[in-house]
């Protein structure tokens, strides 16, 4: 239940800063020397690279090519409009950023439903134009296999959305509220909070009310995962954007970044290394100008094959 076998992920046409999103993500970085189009490329090599390194691996990828127009920086984050079931439901979700909504494609969804058992497409696009908000796995972090739902509160992630998205497929929340150490609020959980099969990696730091972060630590560890805390200085380094699939093999992978993993001790990666192999890739451009890791990129298909 918890991990998927197989991943789509969007190679970018236009990638770079995104000023919209800049706003209430604080890991974005303006590039101050680097040429739009040394940024796009440079992007496009560490995507390419990515797609081939998991599949080297034996992980289904299922590769989608953005389109030019319109411009949309951050196409290759999919997993924040684009989510999956196993019990074959597709949801489009409603995204913060104006410039973000571009990314939506029903060519996507099409292609899709002509591989896979789509029972449902939910859109929840209409909650836009209200100002709510839920940005799929970049919102919620799910424990599927104990259907609950971590998510940090914040202007891209609605508590009225989650309850809502919750009570539909049966999943109990565990919301919550954290910050940076200058108080910004944390953007998305998935920077922050990493669940996979018998591991948790979180940064119990961010969490500044006591009460919440016992919480969440004590939830996690009664439903039997050993939790491993990140320091401030490792969720900066996406340290907590990773994510845990199978491969064609059933075995599991650990995907990070390589500046995720060369921020962590040799006792954090031991016992990483206990639920499965650890696969490093390098993205520092995407990293810095998206404000995104490896787990932002992926958006995770449930889907039975048809």
């Amino acid at each position: 239940m918890q991990c998927a076998n197989t991943i789509l992920m969007v190679r970018p046409a236009c990638f770079g800063f995104n000023r919209q999103t800049a706003i209430t993500n604080a890991f974005q970085q303006l590039p101050q020397t680097i040429p739009t189009a040394a940024i796009q490329e440079k992007a496009l090599q560490e995507f390419d690279s990515m797609v081939a390194q998991l599949q080297q691996h034996n992980i289904n990828v299922l590769v989608v090519t953005d389109t030019q127009e319109p411009v949309k920086p951050d196409a290759v984050f999919p997993n924040n409009w684009l989510g999956t079931t196993h019990s074959g439901i597709i949801t489009i979700f409603p995204m913060q950023a104006a410039n973000r909504r571009t990314e939506k494609r029903d060519d996507i969804l099409v292609a899709l439903t002509k591989k896979y058992t789509v029972t449902d497409v939910l859109d929840w696009s209409e909650f836009e134009a209200d100002g709510f908000y839920l940005e799929g796995t970049g919102s919620m972090v799910m424990d599927h296999d104990n259907k609950i739902i971590y998510a940090c509160l914040c202007d891209r992630t609605h508590k009225s959305l989650l309850q809502k998205y919750a009570y539909y497929h049966h999943y109990r929340v565990m919301a919550f509220t954290a910050t940076d150490e200058s108080g910004f609020p944390i953007y998305h959980t998935n920077v922050m909070l990493s669940v996979g099969q018998g591991f948790a990696v979180l940064a119990e730091a961010a969490i500044k009310n006591e009460f919440e972060r016992v919480a969440v630590t004590q939830l996690l560890l009664a439903t039997g995962h050993i939790v491993i805390p990140l320091s401030t200085d490792q969720l900066k380094s996406f340290a907590g954007n990773i994510l845990q699939v199978h491969n064609t093999k059933g075995e599991s992978i650990i995907v990070l970044s390589k500046q995720a993993l060369q921020s962590l001790t040799q006792e954090q990666v031991k016992k990483l290394q206990q639920f499965g192999k650890l696969l490093p890739i390098s993205i520092p451009t995407i990293e810095a100008v998206g404000g995104g890791g490896v787990r932002c990129m992926m958006a995770e298909i449930f889907l039975s094959a048809l």
